[in-house]
């Protein structure tokens, strides 16, 4: 064995264990996510003393007015806000506390949970910059490889949301989850050994289309996540809204996350702003194919999911901005949708042959 290649081999084993120690710092993050909404539950005692004191009063929110007084002087008074409703039954609710609750603790915990999402993070990036060093060249070229580096940019894409001071951290139990489900079954089922690529995918289009595509279903994922949490949160309201007591667990979890009209907005903005960036990475496919293949279009189950994918991600669109879709049947398009998504990630690449079954699994 030459150096370089003993060299290449050392890296794909640092990359092996940077992946499973970021999966070890996901798993605490995990565990301070769950503190973080344990904690952050109140008692029936503390919500109670809130409401009295006119600290939840969510049916109420006021605004400061002032008065004339006798004398000619002035008063500043309290006085309801009036919410103009977006649409016809929407209802004004605001956004809950959050995943810690208000507490001290339970913020505590949940600041800890990013710190290790973070560290973790950074573990994980470092394994798949080894994984591409190993192999000189871009690290996807199989399902392994996408599939820890599409976690890698999810994981990125959270933390830049919370960079920008959004709040997301209700979405940082489930992300961690997911993830930690996404690298176990890279390193149990998908795991491929460092190898070089065929010949079709030596090109710099490997950088750009796959690149994209990658980005893309994080985003998407990230849509996703937040459309599901708005249907429970809808159901919740709804249930609130027609008098009907709600049970321990929503009262405990759906209460503290952003009203549904946030998380339906959120959801739809963020699948708005990728969807430009999915139209690319298809047409950046097309030319890729075009060099390789000799054809831009040969209807591949893989380009055929594409494109099926881009339509439902333009019919929610469409929908949402003509139609005047909101709420849940918008929201059963945009799942749809990341369905195709995730079909084309998995389903195809295991279930179907085509041209795109040399990444193997």
């Amino acid at each position: 064995m030459n150096l370089a290649a003993a060299t290449n081999e050392n890296l794909a084993h640092t990359s092996n264990v940077l992946i499973y120690s970021s999966m070890a710092v996901y798993t605490l993050a995990f565990f301070a996510h769950i503190a973080e909404w344990v904690f952050g539950s109140r008692s029936k005692v503390g919500r109670t003393a809130a409401a009295l004191t006119g600290a939840e009063d969510a049916a109420a929110p006021t605004v400061k007015v002032q008065v004339a007084q006798k004398g000619g002087g002035t008063a500043v008074l309290d006085r309801p806000k009036i919410i103009t409703r977006s649409a016809a039954g929407t209802r004004d609710v605001p956004d809950g506390p959050g995943a810690a609750g208000g507490t001290f603790k339970g913020d505590l915990y949940g600041r800890m949970a990013v710190s290790m999402t973070v560290l973790a993070f950074l573990v994980q990036a470092g394994g798949v910059l080894a994984r591409a060093l190993s192999v000189q060249r871009a690290p996807w070229g199989n399902m392994y490889e996408f599939s820890i580096t599409f976690s890698t940019v999810a994981v990125a894409a959270y933390l830049i949301l919370l960079a920008l001071k959004k709040n997301v951290r209700w979405m940082g139990l489930l992300l961690v989850t997911t993830v930690l489900l996404d690298l176990g079954i890279a390193t149990t089922v998908l795991y491929t050994s460092s190898d070089q690529l065929v010949p079709a995918l030596h090109s710099y289009w490997l950088w750009i289309h796959v690149s994209t595509a990658i980005i893309c279903g994080a985003v998407f994922y990230i849509g996703a996540v937040a459309t599901l949490l708005y249907l429970f949160r809808d159901s919740y309201e709804s249930k609130l809204a027609n008098g009907v007591q709600p049970g321990s667990f929503a009262q405990s979890v759906l209460s503290r996350l952003p009203a549904a009209s946030t998380l339906d907005k959120f959801s739809y903005r963020i699948n708005a702003a990728v969807f430009p960036l999915w139209t690319f990475t298809i047409i950046a496919g097309a030319i890729w194919a075009g060099d390789a293949w000799g054809r831009y279009w040969g209807w591949d189950p893989k380009e055929v999911w594409s494109f099926i994918t881009w339509v439902a991600y333009a019919c929610y669109l469409h929908a949402r901005a003509t139609a005047g879709w909101k709420g849940r049947k918008a929201a059963y398009l945009a799942l749809i949708a990341f369905g195709c998504w995730l079909f084309n990630y998995y389903g195809v690449n295991i279930f179907v042959t085509g041209k795109h079954s040399y990444a193997g699994v």
